[in-house]
């Protein structure tokens, strides 16, 4: 009953005289504009509604798991947390079973592992990284306009050029070799999800981030230089307030 009276509440401020005039693609646009607007919570219920009334919509599935992975992290503890992820991670494998072209899905799974990751130890990364790696690359290569997955590969770049000796060692036994990354994979990313998505703050700050990482000559202009872009794009929501925060102690660093 809960869901059904926000779902009348959200018509009622797009036109709609009543929920019954709306039909499932309508209310899907709306969740898709508001998820947009950075209401990712109001977006999420109506995707679950949606979700609820048709579990094998592909469409569904994946823009539940999305936001899944999206706002887990704002639950209130790691375990509450992980259990957002595992359910995004549950909702990706389900849409790819039915399926497998579906950008979308594979970009949800890569989305939700790379969740999950945040709070692994070492050897867990390292066993979800060829996955994360490998489910960005059949997204884009589906859909080479998904900036989510450009992000997700710069993250992937940048967490692995990161790794200590002992991390890579684990990674040689586990892979045989190391399987790439580097800062400057990790830009070359994070400047083609910045093409596709201009007003997303966080792809600036990975960008600016990886600059400071990389610190090479000229790294500290750049990454000052893409740090402060991000600081001129609205606020949207949460993660955009906690991502310019992360940008003020960038600047911070870097004067």
């Amino acid at each position: 009953m809960k869901n059904y009276l926000l779902i009348i509440f959200f018509f009622s401020h797009i036109g709609f005289s009543t929920a019954q005039t709306a039909n499932e693609s309508q209310l899907f646009q709306y969740a898709q504009k508001i998820e947009g607007e950075g209401k990712l919570n109001d977006a999420l219920t109506i995707y679950k509604s949606l979700l609820k009334n048709d579990s094998n919509n592909v469409s569904y599935l994946t823009h539940t798991s999305i936001l899944y992975s999206k706002v887990g992290h704002r639950q209130p503890s790691k375990d509450n947390q992980i259990a957002w992820y595992k359910t995004g991670f549950y909702l990706a494998q389900k849409a790819i079973k039915l399926n497998n072209n579906s950008a979308d899905a594979h970009y949800s799974l890569a989305l939700s592992l790379g969740r999950m990751n945040e709070n692994a130890g070492s050897k867990t990364k390292i066993e979800n990284a060829k996955q994360i790696k490998s489910e960005a690359e059949i997204t884009l290569k589906l859909n080479p306009k998904i900036a989510g997955a450009y992000h997700i590969l710069g993250r992937w770049h940048q967490v692995v050029a990161g790794f200590n000796a002992i991390e890579r060692t684990m990674i040689s036994a586990i892979f045989g070799s190391m399987p790439g990354g580097s800062y400057t994979d990790a830009i070359n990313n994070f400047q083609r999800a910045i093409v596709l998505e201009p007003l997303n703050m966080v792809h600036y700050y990975e960008l600016a981030h990886s600059y400071y990482l990389r610190n090479d000559k000229g790294d500290k202009a750049q990454a000052k230089n893409w740090a402060s872009k991000a600081l001129m794009i609205p606020v949207k929501n949460e993660d955009d307030a906690d991502t310019k925060k992360d940008c003020e102690v960038l600047l911070k660093k870097l004067n």
